[in-house]
């Protein structure tokens, strides 16, 4: 592999639970090899480690320390990082989550590039989609970043459904005071607010592979609703097939996976990332 004094060296990480089967390394090594670059991604799994997510303090000290670009965060430590940082980009600030930290003259800065990942997924997939009145499942990091990026896509309101009252109502809060009253409300009655809705987005992780099963009961999906995942392991989650047995209109979890991957590989190398090769190196890791 060429590598040039004016080629950047990465050696980037991703940190959270149960990641082995995640496809982000693969893709940021691949791309980096495309680009004649030393980009090396490792995985941090909190879970293979045999540590708690109470370890994330250390385990970024440890990443700092040992000479990385930056890190991905995800699942269950979207939130949790952000205490740990020294600047959050208006991104993360006004989301409220992190997934991409870079270390940069000692200082760690967090970034969210889950929001734009959604929102370029969306626009190639569901660019014509009815979104009047959208419900959402899940208020945490991922899903705090998927609520920004619907009411930036012209959603005229997304009502949450979340197991944690709490955390439902503080993203509500952050959306009306972004995107103006009125705009988000914290879902009580979630068999009404689906049958007024034009789309359906679940940002839990109930559908991956490690936590099978559906969100919501199937049998209130109906055909003139469009479905929206964010998972991508498996990416034919059991809410996607059943949607797509009633004729649902339907959004894998791949697009947000692989753009989100896009700008976290612009932030670590500084080098624009070919968006089209990376969707097919993402893909041809799934066939």
């Amino acid at each position: 592999m060429s590598n040039n004094n004016n080629t950047p060296s990465i050696l980037a990480g991703l940190i959270g639970t149960g990641i082995q089967g995640s496809r982000t390394p693969a893709m940021h090594e691949r791309e980096g090899d495309a680009q004649q670059m030393r980009y090396l991604y490792r995985l941090i799994d909190i879970d293979a480690l045999g540590l708690k997510p109470d370890a994330l303090p250390d385990l970024v000290r440890g990443a700092q320390q040992s000479g990385f670009t930056g890190l991905n965060i995800t699942f269950p430590c979207k939130q949790a990082v952000i205490p740990l940082l020294d600047e959050l980009s208006e991104e993360a600030k006004g989301i409220g989550a992190v997934n991409t930290v870079i270390f940069k003259d000692g200082k760690r800065i967090g970034h969210n590039t889950d929001c734009l990942g959604f929102a370029e997924g969306f626009r190639r997939g569901l660019s014509d989609a009815a979104r009047a009145k959208v419900v959402q499942m899940g208020a945490g990091g991922a899903g705090a970043a998927v609520a920004h990026a619907l009411l930036l896509e012209g959603v005229g309101q997304l009502t949450l459904f979340e197991v944690d009252p709490e955390r439902a109502r503080g993203l509500v809060d952050n959306l009306n005071a972004h995107f103006g009253p009125g705009r988000a409300l914290v879902g009580l009655d979630l068999p009404a607010a689906l049958a007024a809705a034009d789309g359906l987005v679940n940002t839990t992780p109930v559908g991956m592979a490690k936590l099978p099963g559906t969100p919501l009961p199937v049998e209130l999906l109906r055909p003139a609703l469009w479905v929206a995942e964010i998972i991508y392991f498996p990416l034919e989650t059991e809410l996607l097939k059943e949607a797509r047995k009633i004729g649902c209109r339907t959004l894998d979890g791949s697009n947000m996976a692989v753009f989100q991957a896009v700008k976290a590989f612009e932030l670590f190398s500084g080098v624009t990332a070919n968006a089209d090769r990376m969707l097919a190196h993402f893909h041809s890791m799934n066939s």
